[in-house]
């Protein structure tokens, strides 16, 4: 049976905005509560202020209106504390590191010894399938495996808070679909991280989430928080239930309008 989410808030923002220098209005006026342990989507169209909240989450971007508090503290903060972690659509690997390394850099910066990050990489690495590719260099892997090594790389600083910006956007479908299922699987393993997820498909948010929310074109504001009702885990079936369908209309809909 599934336990229960907690209550605690995780990331609070009150009439949050973005205006960059140029005069552009990346996000107005946004007002949302993300609790603890959820997997929230994010969709909208290009352009509509996705990428910007969640760089002002990770305290990559500074707000020009309004506040925002993440894990109770400041965005920058929280980074500091290793509790965020961010998943770009990009695996941004190091070319020259092994893969092993690539996953261990986090804790190398922190300055952790060589053995306990080797152990830590080495965990995170057969959590996402990729432990008989410790020694591969990036050039040796396929899309779906480079992206597996970045969210291993995220995973072994042990962050409360995973950010991931379309991270499976340039993966063909059924790698996709795999590497979707693998990612509730880890999450569902460990219900203390809460997943910020930014995708345009509508049907990859219904599969993942606990909650969808709909943003408008720019000036970005949320126009529909759309809950996903449907239990965790979660398996392929769930995709060819009435239910899917009918979340898939409803977030379409609120695209729409």
């Amino acid at each position: 049976m599934e336990a229960a989410m907690s209550t605690k808030e995780w990331v609070r923002m009150e009439r949050l905005s973005k205006v960059y220098p140029n005069g552009t209005v990346a996000v107005q006026d946004v007002n949302l509560s993300i609790r603890e342990g959820e997997f929230l989507s994010f969709v909208g169209p290009s352009g509509c202020g996705k990428s910007t909240i969640f760089k002002m989450i990770t305290g990559l971007s500074e707000p020009t209106g309004g506040s925002l508090e993440v894990m109770g503290t400041s965005p920058k903060q929280a980074r500091k504390q290793s509790d965020t972690a961010f998943v770009f659509q990009d695996h941004t690997l190091l070319p020259w590191s092994s893969v092993i390394d690539n996953v261990a850099l986090p804790l190398a910066l922190r300055g952790i010894s060589r053995k306990e990050r080797r152990q830590e990489a080495e965990r995170v690495l057969e959590l996402v399938g990729l432990k008989d590719h410790t020694k591969s260099m990036p050039r040796q892997l396929s899309g779906g495996m480079k992206m597996r090594a970045s969210i291993a790389r995220a995973l072994v600083s042990k962050p409360k808070l995973l950010l991931m910006d379309e991270p499976f956007g340039a993966l063909d479908e059924i790698t996709r679909q795999t590497l979707q299922l693998e990612l509730l699987d880890l999450w569902h393993r460990d219900r203390e991280m809460t997943i910020l997820f930014v995708t345009h498909n509508v049907f990859e948010a219904v599969f993942l989430s606990t909650r969808i929310a709909v943003m408008t074109p720019r000036p970005g504001k949320v126009a529909a928080m759309i809950d996903v009702p449907v239990p965790f885990p979660r398996d392929e079936t769930f995709r060819t239930t009435p239910e899917f369908g009918q979340i898939v209309r409803s977030v379409s809909e609120a695209l729409k309008h």
